[in-house]
């Protein structure tokens, strides 16, 4: 009997650790209303969806905020690590597993109203000092898509106040949160520069019934139409 006591007792870690082991790591950055802290709390329109995913689940996790550039990084080599809001783009593709979306959202060009910028397409564009996050997807794209003028910060309010302030020409912004930004600043849009899904990227070794559940967790909110309620709790229409 004294044998069996031991058996089972010197078990326990190993289920401790196995239970522990499920534990999920999301980061995100400061980008309102979609995350951010206010206080010590972390709150906004896509974590109030990665909060409720992991309470429907029952899984243990824990949030988050620091600049994008280490989040990226972190979801890129820490297992039971994930980063949101990603856009998800071919380039991005292999290097995660994905559950999504959290939005679906164009991303446009955007200056201070009166700055006498103008461009009717991103070719004219180009000639621009354009600001951007480093490491952010927008980086890449604007890369990709010919940008050589890039300023940039390491978040997404530094770009702002560099813009505001007259040090950049343009910077590239979620047309879904502009929609609401703009009631507030005196900002324009100018053209358009990608369109994409925006999810949950998850470290590559990443459990795949673990991300199942999590994806279709993620569904159901999003067929309930809970998904929408919680943009509009935040001021933000779902754009067609």
């Amino acid at each position: 009997m004294k044998k069996l006591l031991l058996l089972a007792f010197l078990a326990l870690p190993c289920f401790a650790a196995s239970a522990s082991a499920q534990a999920v790591t999301l980061l995100t950055e400061e980008y309102a209303p979609f995350n951010y802290r206010d206080g010590k709390v972390i709150k906004g329109a896509t974590v109030e969806q990665v909060e409720k995913v992991m309470a429907d689940i029952n899984v243990d996790y824990r949030l988050d905020v620091m600049p994008w550039a280490r989040a990226f990084s972190l979801a890129r080599t820490t297992p039971m690590t994930c980063v949101f809001a990603t856009a998800h783009n071919a380039a991005r593709d292999g290097l995660f597993k994905w559950v999504e979306p959290l939005l679906v959202d164009r991303n446009i060009l955007i200056t201070r109203r009166g700055s006498g910028v103008s461009a009717a397409n991103l070719e004219d564009a180009r000639k621009y000092v354009i600001g951007t996050q480093r490491d952010d997807y927008t980086e890449v794209t604007l890369k990709e898509k010919g940008f050589t003028k890039l300023d940039l910060a390491s978040d997404f309010n530094a770009t702002l106040r560099k813009l505001l302030g007259g040090r950049i020409d343009m910077m590239p912004i979620s047309e879904l949160y502009f929609d609401k930004l703009k009631a507030d600043q005196p900002l324009e849009m100018v053209t358009v520069l990608s369109s994409q899904p925006m999810g949950i990227a998850c470290e590559k070794n990443f459990p795949d019934d673990l991300l199942a559940r999590m994806q279709a967790s993620l569904d159901r909110l999003i067929a309930s139409g809970e998904q929408k309620q919680i943009f509009l709790k935040y001021g933000l229409h779902l754009l067609k």
